[in-house]
């Protein structure tokens, strides 16, 4: 029992950074953490010129406050200082320069106290009055804000207990999504509107033991943490990549250049491209989707059989097999199956089998890179040897019903491999060379697959939204 609650404590402790650093005392200030984001930022290549930009309220639009398990509150789910964030991320980029605006009867009141003063105590009433330097003005606006914040879009967990001993592990996933538009002040044209998600991870994890260790002496033993992903700097990081994707944006439509010149432009485009045709592959929860672009699919695989039958010799043995499909639509294709395999081995019986089955197969997620998919149809079974038994004739064939299910994994556009187990009827009891019982024979198989896909399709197939 002690080695399994060791066990247990470190499964669930592996990689837990938070576990370990827990705060014994009071911390100093520091300067606010980097993100990934923030450095991607300031390594961005430099403008031709910067941009004077101006920003009057990035604001929070979802209205949404913090869930709680009782009672109500009134603090906000989002940060309220998005327009701040937004400014110090046009800083860091050094693409913009951003001119206050968030205050702007702030500015032009103190600039109203100054010009006052001046006016006032000047030192000769006669002397011109001293002017203050003109405001600078925005050829760009930046509008936009947090316009979505969706708690609980995915949670789960695990967890185990055997005779008082067990620890879990929970988990919880938010979203939050930024809208981002560049605007021309000369004539009002929306130049270009970038929107980004980023997602926030709260984790929980515990251990505990509960025995009792002897007599009327109870042991009790709890630890764990909870760690959630700090929702400020998910919207910094956010803001940070809207900034990051417009800046891209704008040198694609030729809105703003690179200090290097055009072949600059042409690298940071072609890289941005890159990034932008994988993320529109990948759907919501990271899902990487695949397009199909293949009619036709032919499989090797191998494994193993074995019989259930009224003379079971428990004996696993093998088969190999090739196959075709040809795909009617994304998740439902037409296919074919040759197996040969081996049933009921013994030392004095060593009999192999060919199957031959029209198949109809069904794929739950036929764009995912990781998919199920359940297969079924007839078929016919007949001996592969020349050693029939004293029930079976060398031309013997029997009417076979195969149903399965397996996993598809797409390596590549056209590679995958497969792992599938099958259930196969063969409406006969001679299988197993005895005769006895009220059911028939059956046989199951399992084994592992490569696909190769071919023949692209007349239309594109749709991905899934």
């Amino acid at each position: 029992m002690k080695y399994i609650g060791l066990c247990i404590v470190s499964v669930l402790m592996v990689g837990c950074g938070a576990y370990y650093n827990q705060p014994i005392g009071n911390q100093e200030a520091r300067i606010s953490e980097f993100t990934q984001q923030t450095e991607k930022l300031v390594n961005l290549p430099e403008p031709a010129s910067p941009t004077y930009v101006g920003v009057y309220n990035f604001k929070d639009q979802t209205g949404q406050y913090k869930n709680i398990e009782n009672g109500s509150t009134f603090s906000t789910a989002v940060t309220q200082g998005a327009t701040t964030i937004l400014i110090k991320a046009l800083e860091d980029s050094k693409w913009f320069t951003p001119i206050e605006r968030e205050n702007l009867s702030n500015l032009l009141n103190e600039r109203n106290i100054i010009r006052t003063t001046r006016d006032e105590y000047r030192a000769n009433p006669n002397d011109p009055p001293q002017r203050l330097n003109p405001l600078l003005f925005a050829g760009v606006l930046l509008e936009g804000g947090v316009i979505s914040y969706d708690s609980n879009i995915l949670t789960g967990g695990v967890g185990a207990r055997y005779f008082g001993v067990g620890g879990s592990s929970q988990y919880r996933q938010d979203r939050i999504t930024v809208y981002l538009r560049a605007v021309s002040t000369s004539t009002g044209e929306v130049l270009k509107t970038v929107n980004v998600s980023k997602t926030i991870l709260s984790q929980a994890v515990d251990v505990g033991l509960f025995r009792y260790v002897n007599f009327q002496k109870l042991l009790e033993v709890e630890t764990g943490f909870t760690k959630n992903e700090p929702t400020q700097m998910a919207v910094q990081e956010a803001i940070e990549k809207a900034v990051e994707v417009l800046i891209y944006e704008g040198i694609k439509d030729g809105l703003w250049s690179t200090k290097e010149g055009e072949a600059k432009d042409k690298e940071v485009v072609e890289q941005y491209m890159l990034e932008k045709e994988l993320e529109e592959s990948t759907a919501l929860y990271e899902r990487k989707y695949l397009k199909h672009n293949f009619r036709h699919a032919v499989n090797i695989n191998m494994g193993f059989a074995l019989i259930d039958g009224d003379f079971t010799t428990g004996v696993i043995d093998y088969k190999a097999g090739i196959g075709y499909k040809y795909r009617l639509i994304p998740e439902l294709s037409l296919g074919a199956d040759f197996q040969i395999f081996r049933l009921n081995s013994t030392t004095t019986q060593n009999h192999w089998w060919i199957s031959e089955s029209f198949l109809l197969e069904y794929n739950i997620l036929p764009h995912d890179k990781l998919s199920p998919y359940i297969f079924g149809g007839p078929g016919i079974m007949l001996f592969a040897d020349d050693s029939p038994t004293e029930l079976l004739d060398r031309w013997d064939a029997f009417f076979l019903l195969k149903v399965g299910a397996g996993l598809e994994y797409a390596v590549s556009d056209r590679v995958s491999m497969t792992l599938s187990g099958e259930w196969n009827s063969n409406f006969s009891d001679k299988i197993d060379s005895q005769i006895g019982g009220r059911r028939d024979d059956f046989h199951y198989t399992f084994g592992l697959g490569l696909n190769y896909h071919f023949g692209s399709k007349k239309t594109q197939l749709k991905t899934n939204q």
